[in-house]
């Protein structure tokens, strides 16, 4: 598996963008295990902050989802962020396919690299942000203030889980 040779480790601070178009519009993968197995996802959900004296994401993975067990064994998980428009189809792909069914990386051509943390990216991302698992809970539906907000993002009770992850490295595609 290919290292992250291409990149250059910035500082989250240092970030560019916003991140909301990067989240709402550019989405990302959401990747956890290791080089051995690993599976992605396509999100457009999470965030971004500074929480306990720390740069942290937030990602949120349903339980049915392959990706969740992965998420769950693993300490750490990767965002990477490919740029508005590129690899738009190999994210609808691993958004709508199975990693229990397909192998996403064969399917759409995108090359798995590992990380410093030994976490799993793609190649192709212009960003990846490697992240290490700080806590982590449930959805509760008694909890929303908002009733018609859970009535219409969860019709059928299928909770998501949130990671929120310490920022432990952001590589930048060099260039």
């Amino acid at each position: 598996m290919k290292r992250l040779n291409d990149f250059e480790l910035i500082d989250p601070f240092a970030l560019k963008g916003n991140v909301f178009e990067m989240l709402d519009k550019e989405w990302m993968l959401i990747t956890a295990g290791d080089k051995e197995t690993f599976n992605t996802m396509t999100a457009s959900w999470g965030s971004f902050g500074f929480l306990w004296r720390k740069p942290i994401s937030i990602i949120y993975v349903r339980p049915q989802r392959h990706t969740y067990k992965f998420t769950e064994a693993n300490s750490t998980y990767t965002l990477s962020f490919f740029g508005k428009g590129n690899q738009r189809k190999a994210l609808a792909f691993c958004g709508a396919n199975s990693g229990r069914d397909v192998d996403k990386p064969k399917e759409t051509g995108l090359t798995p690299v590992c990380t410093p943390g030994g976490g799993i990216a793609f190649a192709e991302a212009r960003l990846i942000v490697e992240c290490r698992k700080l806590y982590t809970d449930d959805i509760k539906p008694e909890m929303f203030t908002d009733v018609g907000l859970e009535t219409e993002i969860y019709p059928t009770k299928d909770y998501h889980r949130f990671y929120i992850g310490v920022i432990e490295g952001c590589y930048a595609k060099k260039g």
